[in-house]
């Protein structure tokens, strides 16, 4: 019935665009010093994970780099491990490494693992509710804080998408450096507690 009643109000072709995100070029973060930031090009208008842009940021302390590359991906299903295959040249193949998951009250879930002697944290900030790493985490992030009466009746009119399927994926990482992996991961996690904090709020509302 809801289908019938969207097909009369909101006629095919009437779709919402996802909104804008400029990304800035210098991005605060705690103790940690920026030292450069690059566009990351990529494909876009495609009808399944519609690239919308991209930004590399570089910083350092105390010698030790930090490199994260933020990614603004709609008409997604958030699983981040389909993204490190078709945006990076890390292999998605569970063989090639173990991901740790890991989650963060206030926060939500990343994964961490490593690569080519490099600790990689990844995680999916989500529109509304915390951060994901697989498709399921996020599609139940979309059924909790999408369907919800208010946007049912924006989506009947035609002014918003029933599902907010866009995700900013954050990819942080720095080099082992003959330390452990988990040395390592409690640098990423540190950083990644205070580059959400300042993330979330920027999410482009829809």
């Amino acid at each position: 019935m809801l289908v019938l009643v969207k097909s009369i109000l909101s006629p095919p072709g009437r779709t919402s665009q996802a909104a804008p995100l400029n990304f800035p070029k210098t991005v605060p973060l705690s103790t940690w010093k920026p030292i450069d930031s690059k566009t990351i090009p990529g494909e876009s208008g495609k009808k399944y994970d519609t690239y919308l842009g991209g930004m590399h940021y570089r910083y350092i302390q105390n010698g030790l780099p930090l490199d994260i590359e933020m990614r603004y991906i709609a008409n997604t299903d958030g699983h981040v491990k389909g993204y490190l295959k078709k945006y990076t040249t890390i292999p998605s193949s569970p063989d090639k490494f173990k991901p740790v998951f890991r989650q963060k009250e206030g926060i939500g879930i990343y994964n961490l693992f490593v690569y080519e002697e490099r600790a990689y944290l990844s995680a999916c900030i989500n529109p509304r509710g915390n951060t994901t790493v697989t498709g399921d985490q996020f599609r139940k992030n979309r059924a909790l804080y999408d369907m919800r009466f208010e946007r049912i009746i924006l989506w009947l009119l035609g002014q918003k998408e029933l599902r907010d399927n866009r995700c900013l994926w954050a990819l942080l990482s720095t080099p082992l450096q003959d330390s452990s992996p988990e040395k390592a991961y409690a640098i990423l996690e540190q950083a990644w507690f205070s580059w959400y904090q300042w993330w979330q709020p920027q999410f482009p509302k829809y």
